[in-house]
């Protein structure tokens, strides 16, 4: 048998014995015995997630005994029509019954209520919209230990055998995993100054629609259960589905690519760039590969990869490896600042809200304001006849790179890396985030050299491999 230990950190482990106890001395914390499903062929209970069966309420037949992920119901596994074992597929189960714990979250419901009720204002409709449909059916004790040999133990006498169930353990892990990071450093830090005191930390949790619930009401139930000052997430990103060719990525079908797969065949900006381009923000959305060639060429490629390789370039060319010096900026160069200022505004603005489509949209323009600035003022035809003109363009769409570069950071931080090195400049631009931009830097005469291109376009044959490696519909 494998150690019950093997999946929890000692801080996790530690951390979730200490709310169990918590919840339990302030009556949070009741037993109950329940009927579960026993499987015949595995000869063992089956914890809800490994029954699985069509859905009562949507009727969708891979549900799962603990949760619904089309319609995001929790259910129990005796929900489920004709439940059926994950492991082996059997149907011969039998209910008997089994002592189990159960989080009283129905006594703690009227503040749950009262904390999500306070998030009115900023968080999305899709996130309250699934807190509020689970408070309005009612909230029941819900079961927090399972008939398992690995997982946390549970410190009760007649327990023993159990362990917690994982959507108890698994988020007292963001604590857990500060603790752990303070641990390697107890003379500097204290994983408490971040979620225990009154420190200005904030924290957001992303996710999935079907994870909604255990953020909003479970997990937010067990911190305020504890009566301790535990920091609960100022904002919740609640995310729509990200289909695959029209259908739901899927593991054990091999349906989709997934991340070992994806960053061995592009690199890590490619991905995050085009995830967040198309992310589930109000809807479902469908990543196909023809969608991904199309943002990597269009954007990575086009605008940002041309406008860097295009300046570098020109300006090595026909005035040597330094940042060129001469000229004074004009009206074009005042407009092209404004634009800048404008369009960084929106980006911040968009990235503080964490608005993440609206957020790439602005740096898509913020790169494209390049690229028009150097079409209208064609530095290769002014090198011919006004070379200090050319020179001031090309030193004004160099100090534009570094600003592309510095804003891209947070979404494509390895091309923005090389730009900077490239440029000889810092990576990171405190002003940029402040709103206050500048033009003329580096400043002329400063050495620059000319990177390899940042990205490689996808062609119609790499969809075409791609599409074939990675079929729509995998085997069943």
């Amino acid at each position: 048998m494998s150690s019950p230990y093997v999946n929890s950190s000692p801080q996790n482990r530690v951390l979730t014995q200490h709310f169990f106890r918590r919840l339990a001395d302030k009556g949070f914390v009741t037993e109950q015995t329940i009927r579960q499903f026993y499987s015949e062929v595995d000869e063992r209970f089956l914890p809800d997630r490994y029954v699985v069966g069509t859905c009562p309420r949507c009727a969708d037949p891979a549900a799962r005994g603990d949760q619904c992920e089309r319609c995001s119901s929790l259910l129990d596994p005796e929900d489920l029509i004709s439940p059926r074992s994950a492991l082996s597929g059997s149907a011969d189960l039998q209910l008997r019954p089994t002592r189990h714990l159960f989080l009283r979250t129905d006594a703690l419901a009227g503040e749950v209520r009262r904390w999500i009720d306070g998030h009115e204002a900023d968080w999305s409709h899709l996130v309250l919209s699934v807190a509020r449909k689970w408070l309005h059916e009612g909230l029941k004790p819900r079961c927090i230990t399972r008939d398992l040999s690995w997982g946390v133990p549970v410190p009760r006498a007649g327990f023993e055998d159990k362990v917690f169930y994982v959507w108890f353990d698994a988020p007292v892990g963001y604590i857990g995993a500060t603790r752990e990071w303070a641990d390697r450093e107890p003379a500097r830090r204290d994983y408490r100054e971040w979620w225990c005191d009154a420190s200005g930390a904030r924290y957001v949790q992303f996710m999935a629609k079907d994870n909604l619930p255990f953020h909003t009401i479970f997990f937010p139930a067990m911190v305020l259960g504890t009566r301790e000052p535990w920091m609960l997430p100022a904002y919740i990103k609640g995310l729509h589905w990200l289909t695959y060719y029209g259908g739901k990525f899927s593991t054990s079908r091999r349906r989709g690519v997934f991340l070992d797969q994806a960053l061995a065949l592009y690199g890590p900006d490619y991905w995050r760039y085009a995830l967040l381009s198309m992310a589930p923000e109000s809807d479902d959305a469908d990543f196909t590969w023809e969608r991904f060639a199309a943002v990597v060429n269009q954007d990575l490629v086009g605008i940002i990869g041309n406008l860097v390789q295009r300046v570098l370039t020109l300006s090595a060319r026909e005035f040597g490896p330094q940042v060129p010096g001469g000229g004074e900026g004009g009206e074009a160069e005042r407009r092209l600042t404004a634009a800048c200022e404008a369009t960084l505004a929106e980006y911040v603005a968009a990235l503080r809200a964490i608005e993440l489509r609206r957020a790439v949209r602005a740096l898509r323009e913020l790169w494209s304001l390049g690229n028009r600035y150097l079409d209208a003022r064609a530095p290769w035809t002014l090198v011919r006849h006004d070379r200090e003109q050319a020179a001031l363009v090309l030193r004004t769409a160099i100090g534009l790179i570094r600003l592309c570069a510095a804003a891209a950071s947070p979404v494509i931080p390895f091309a923005a890396s090389r730009v900077a090195e490239a440029l000889g400049v810092a990576e990171a631009d405190a002003d940029l985030w402040r709103g206050r931009i500048r033009l003329d830097t580096p400043a002329a005469g400063q050495p620059f050299s000319v990177p390899a291109p940042l990205f490689s376009r996808v062609t119609d044959a790499d969809v075409a491999r791609l599409q074939a490696a990675y079929p729509a519909a995998g085997p069943e």
